[in-house]
């Protein structure tokens, strides 16, 4: 069996620690949101209209409308995160919180990894046309 110097030791426990709190803490929603979505709805959420959508201050209104909470689910980007349920659960959470805190109705309930799974397993023929209409029935379009 090798042998290490007290100085060695020292610093193998403090890599350690290192390595252990850099995983404890990159799976934060926010961290999956620089990772999974920031590149094209940027930091702020507001994304490259017209193209890719803005998150800020319309988000939650998708929650107010029929089929709204599982096209946040059902959205290519959503669906197909390599993320597991309860992570994309977690993530949408907190972007509904970050981006559109203002915008979630007053009954609403955070979503859950089971909630998450069975909305993933349908998929979207076309989500633009999707999210058109769920704009279009909005109560004060």
């Amino acid at each position: 069996m090798q042998r290490f110097t007290p100085r060695v030791r020292v610093q193998m426990l403090l890599i350690g620690m290192v390595t252990l709190c850099s995983v404890a803490t990159a799976e934060s929603p926010h961290n999956n949101y620089m990772i999974h979505c920031q590149g094209c709805h940027l930091a702020d959420g507001s994304g490259h209209p017209p193209d890719v959508p803005s998150f800020t201050g319309q988000l939650g209104d998708f929650l107010r409308v029929e089929g709204g909470r599982a096209y946040l689910v059902q959205v290519p980007g959503t669906a197909n995160a390599p993320l597991d349920d309860r992570s994309v659960a977690e993530l949408l959470n907190w972007m509904l919180e970050r981006f559109s805190d203002r915008m979630r109705p007053a009954n609403f309930a955070p979503y859950s990894a089971q909630e998450v799974a069975g909305y993933r397993r349908e998929k979207l023929a076309d989500p633009a046309a999707r999210r058109k209409s769920l704009l279009a029935a909005l109560p004060d379009a």
